[in-house]
C-alpha cells in the first residue's frame, strides 16, 4: 500500500507539547502495519500518556537517557517499541519537540483490516476483544515487534497512523488513572489514561 493513498496524521500532529491532549486525539485515528507483506490496521481504541522528564512513570523520568529511551528525546513522529517483561511488545509514538521526551502508549485497537491475520497472531479462532485490548495484544495483533522500534510514522512503509475522519466526541471519552504504574507514586494517581466509552477492545485491566 502506498503511502499517497493513505491520508497520513501530518508532523505537526506529532511535535506539540501537550501530550496529555495528544493521547486524547489518538483516540479514533487508525494504527496501520505493513510487516512481512501483510497489511493490518486497527482504531485505537485507549491510550496513556507520559510526560516525560516530569512523570514519575515515564521511562525519561529525571531526563534519565538509556541506550532504550534514547529514541524518546528526538523529534516526534516516531515509534517507540520496547519489550515488557520480557514477553510483550509494547507500541509507543513518540510526540513533542527534540529532547523534550514525551511518549503515548497504545493500550487498544479494534480490528479494521486484516483481521484473518490479527486472529493467526494472536492464536484466536473468532473475532473477540483479546484480539486488540491490552497493549501487548495491540501489538501482537498488529504485527508490531522491536524490530519496529524508531521507525519514522510518516515515511516508515512498515508502521503508520491513518486519519480516516473518524471522531471521538468528548463525551465518549474517558479518562482513568495508568495501569501498572504504583511505582509512580503521586504520579500514579493522574488521570492520564484514555479510552473510548463502552468500547469493548479495552483493555480490562484497572489503574489506581
Amino acid at each position: 500500500m502506498e503511502h499517497k493513498e493513505i491520508q497520513l496524521l501530518p508532523k505537526s500532529f506529532y511535535t506539540g507539547t501537550d501530550v496529555v491532549q495528544i493521547s486524547r486525539q489518538l483516540l479514533g485515528k487508525v494504527l496501520a502495519t505493513s510487516v512481512d507483506g501483510q497489511y493490518t490496521a486497527g482504531i485505537i481504541t485507549e491510550t496513556e500518556a507520559y510526560a516525560g522528564a516530569v512523570d514519575r512513570a515515564s521511562h525519561a523520568f529525571g531526563n534519565r537517557r538509556t541506550g532504550r529511551t534514547e529514541i524518546m528525546y528526538g523529534e516526534g513522529g516516531c515509534a517507540y517499541v520496547y519489550l515488557c517483561y520480557g514477553i510483550h511488545h509494547l507500541f509507543n509514538v513518540v510526540v513533542g519537540p527534540p529532547d523534550v521526551p514525551l511518549a503515548v502508549l497504545v493500550r487498544g485497537i479494534e480490528p479494521l483490516a486484516g483481521e484473518a491475520i490479527m486472529l493467526r497472531r494472536r492464536r484466536l479462532k473468532e473475532l473477540k476483544p483479546q484480539v486488540g485490548a491490552g497493549p501487548g495484544a495491540a501489538s501482537q495483533a498488529l504485527g508490531i515487534t522491536t524490530l519496529l522500534n524508531g521507525e519514522d510514522l510518516i515515511n516508515s512503509t512498515h508502521i503508520w497512523i491513518e486519519d480516516r475522519g473518524i471522531t471521538v466526541p468528548e463525551a465518549q471519552i474517558e479518562a482513568g488513572t495508568r495501569v501498572g504504574v504504583a511505582y509512580a507514586r503521586e504520579d500514579a494517581l493522574l488521570p492520564y489514561r484514555f479510552f473510548i466509552k463502552d468500547n469493548p477492545f479495552v483493555s480490562k485491566a484497572k489503574g489506581l
